[in-house]
């Protein structure tokens, strides 16, 4: 029984890496999983119904049974008995007319190997060897993203906490503008700990093993996907917050640009609302949606498109309000560097330029891929997709702390005077030329 758990599983495992080519192939597994063992839990079913109801035959024979993969009817001593592949097979369209078989021994009994494990001859229910080779192909190149959003995600995990500490321990650094950046880094460092936390809740439920079918059904069951459904519903929420303090980011330095007059202080708060509020009337609705609609698994596929873009909708429009922005600043910018305006802020224009960066960054991508879904895109389109997602969305928090913060003139100058400070307090722990 063991080894028939665990080839099976492997055998699926294998088959889903060429159909899970996306950064949740986790959730993928998941869902043919989830279809394959109700299959088979429909084909023991059907199989037992068969065994009971058919006639007992006199004299020595194999006893009829279902050995977890197949259902064989008995067997006359010294014969060969062949069934069809089972329906459940994940593959089974390709191997239908395919058969499997087992030996009954001269002495009545199935034949044995090593004594534990049933004798099978399963070789026509097996994947074609060039599909294999196309999945495992497919599994390096799943491998290969995972290794790539990992690094991204820890590096600016990293970046950004070491990019908050900066900005809250020094004093002459703490006004509005950097409090909305500290709360932009925030959002992405938040959404860096949900990946991660995420993918190593999957990991370990996708690394039990598998022995019996009381197995299967913890491993599929709701209660096992708690964590990591509430993990998918942080990621999406910082998703949403990631967009919507960007545009935060991208509105206070239009003001700042067009010299409007506005209290900081009550205009900061109408910001928190704005980037941690509108999250949630987007993500609760999601969630509810979910849960009532799709609650399978870590509620990383999309059956509905309609929940879809629940979330997707706020996202286009922060990346389109963004971009209408980002050609108002250039504008104003290219009006005032014509008029000359040697008075013209330093550190607005360092601003600028930094939000001037990271504006068409947030926004393109998400425009150009914003219909082409994962469950939509096939070939070298989804190749393409997956990478630059995977890699813009795990790369942007370490490229938004050094944009904000390490490149930063302000920032420097007063890590630089803290520096010196702490060399003339501290002169016996430095090195004398």
């Amino acid at each position: 029984m063991r080894g028939m758990f665990c080839s099976l599983y492997s055998w699926m495992l294998v088959y889903l890496a060429w159909m899970c080519l996306l950064s949740s192939m986790q959730h993928c597994r998941a869902k043919v999983l989830e279809k394959t063992f109700e299959e088979w839990m429909r084909y023991r079913d059907e199989c037992l119904k068969k065994l009971a109801n058919e006639p007992s035959p006199t004299g020595l024979y194999c006893n009829r049974t279902f050995d977890m993969y197949a259902c064989w009817p008995d067997g006359s001593p010294g014969s060969t008995i062949n069934v069809s592949c089972p329906f459940y097979l994940p593959w089974f369209e390709k191997v239908k007319y395919g058969l499997v078989s087992r030996k009954c021994g001269l002495d009545g009994q199935w034949v044995m190997v090593n004594g534990t494990q049933p004798w099978r001859d399963y070789s026509q229910c097996e994947e074609e060897m060039e599909s294999t080779m196309e999945e495992e192909g497919a599994h390096r190149l799943m491998v290969s993203f995972k290794v790539l959003y990992t690094v991204g995600y820890s590096l600016s995990l990293l970046a950004l906490v070491s990019a908050l500490l900066i900005l809250t321990i020094f004093r002459k650094l703490r006004c509005t503008r950097n409090y909305i950046h500290a709360n932009l880094f925030a959002s992405f460092g938040l959404r860096a700990i949900s990946v991660i936390v995420k993918d190593a809740l999957l990991e370990k439920r996708w690394g039990m093993e598998i022995l019996h079918v009381s197995d299967w059904e913890a491993l599929l069951s709701n209660k096992a996907a708690v964590g990591c459904r509430v993990a998918q519903v942080m990621m999406q929420y910082c998703i949403l917050a990631n967009h919507y303090w960007f545009l935060v980011e991208a509105v206070y330095l239009y003001k700042l640009l067009i010299g409007a007059v506005f209290s900081e202080k009550n205009y900061y708060m109408l910001y928190l609302y704005l980037g941690w509020g509108t999250p949630v009337v987007f993500v609760v609705p999601w969630l509810v949606a979910k849960y009532l609609k799709e609650n399978a698994e870590c509620w990383a596929l999309n059956e509905n498109m309609a929940y879809w873009w629940i979330i997707r909708i706020p996202i286009l429009l922060a990346s389109l309000i963004n971009l209408l922005i980002f050609m108002r600043i250039l504008k104003v910018i290219l009006a005032k560097l014509r008029a000359n305006q040697k008075g013209y802020a330093d550190y607005k224009l360092r601003l600028a330029k930094a939000t001037l960066t990271l504006i068409p960054l947030f926004g393109i991508h998400e425009v150009v891929f914003i219909f082409a879904t994962d469950e939509q895109t096939t070939g070298i389109l989804r190749y393409i997709k997956v990478f630059f997602t995977l890699f813009l969305n795990s790369f942007q928090g370490f490229l938004v702390a050094v944009l904000y913060c390490f490149a930063n003139k302000e920032v420097k100058s007063e890590m630089k005077k803290k520096w010196q400070l702490w060399k003339l307090d501290h002169p016996a722990l430095c090195c004398t030329q």
